[in-house]
């Protein structure tokens, strides 16, 4: 798989670094190709990773590519990997590699996440038994506008992505019409707007995310047997990588292994950048600058070969 639209941020110095065990790094001169996800979070969580490695002396390139896109990449060895999959959004595809060992699972990122159907709290005023799911059900119709009247409007991903919520709709025949988003920044619009106008809405949405830290907001309580049926779940966000990664990069390979991402991180760092328009490598270093004994551990136990 060829890959369209590569680009370089912020050229990294390759630099020679010995750790403690007198491990030297890089140990190949080809760069760490990086994907950078279409949602801000995985990007952060790319670049965290990816910025100490640069700081390590490896050579690091950026390329934006959606995480279903990325799977064949990271099988052929043409991107070397991805830290921020969620399991409940990606099909077969990546289990399957990874069953047949083209992809490597090296554990779990770290974040504490949730997935499921959000509205803002002012919406409880016009439909008191929320979030109960029959009352849900029952409020539809304060959910419509003039194109989808009288059924709800559902604001679900964006189209590249997997369409759970609104399969669940089609599926079992709800009374809501299922509208993509544009965009991730195009679904925070809608919440904004929301909010500011104290309008009814429902979305597909997930957290860790900073909106819902300067925004008041609810879950709807989905039955069981729809949670499990259409995979949301609470869930697994995991970390994958190139199988070549652990004979041409060991060091970099055991680094990634013990790489973790918290959520109070990630959120300060989605502000920055989404909230208030930083530049994400920026935002990322200064994180890095700043927090040098969150990873710092990180590092000296993958030179020290643990």
């Amino acid at each position: 798989m060829g890959i369209a639209k590569k680009f370089l941020l912020a050229a990294g110095v390759a630099l020679m670094f010995t750790g403690p065990a007198g491990a030297d790094v890089p140990e190949s001169e080809r760069p760490i190709i990086a994907p950078l996800h279409n949602w801000t979070g995985a990007q952060i969580s790319t670049t965290v990773a990816g910025e100490i490695l640069r700081r390590m002396g490896y050579d690091v390139e950026y390329v934006a590519v959606s995480a279903l896109a990325a799977a064949q990449g990271i099988a052929d060895g043409e991107i070397t990997y991805s830290l921020e999959l969620w399991d409940n959004n990606l099909g077969d595809l990546y289990p399957v590699l990874i069953e047949e060992g083209d992809i490597v699972d090296i554990g779990d990122l770290g974040l504490d996440a949730r997935e499921g159907w959000l509205y803002p709290l002012h919406v409880e005023e016009e439909c008191p038994g929320l979030p109960a799911w029959e009352a849900f059900l029952d409020c539809h119709e304060i959910f419509a506008t003039a194109e989808t009247m009288p059924n709800g409007r559902f604001l679900d991903y964006p189209s590249e992505w997997r369409s759970r919520g609104g399969d669940l709709i089609r599926e079992q025949d709800l009374p809501f019409d299922v509208v993509p988003a544009g965009s991730e920044g195009t679904m925070i619009a809608e919440l904004n707007s929301a909010m500011d106008r104290q309008a009814p809405l429902v979305m597909m949405f997930w957290a860790p995310h900073w909106v819902l830290s300067v925004h008041e907001t609810g879950w709807i309580d989905m039955p069981e047997d729809l949670v499990n049926q259409y995979s949301l779940h609470k869930p697994r966000i995991f970390k994958v990588v190139w199988p070549g990664i652990h004979d041409e990069w060991p060091v970099a390979a055991r680094f990634l292994e013990n790489f973790t991402l918290a959520n109070g991180p990630q959120e300060i760092m989605m502000d920055l950048i989404d909230n208030q328009q930083q530049d994400l490598i920026e935002v990322t270093n200064q994180w890095l600058d700043n927090n040098v004994d969150v990873w710092q551990p990180m590092v000296d136990a993958a030179m020290a070969g643990s």
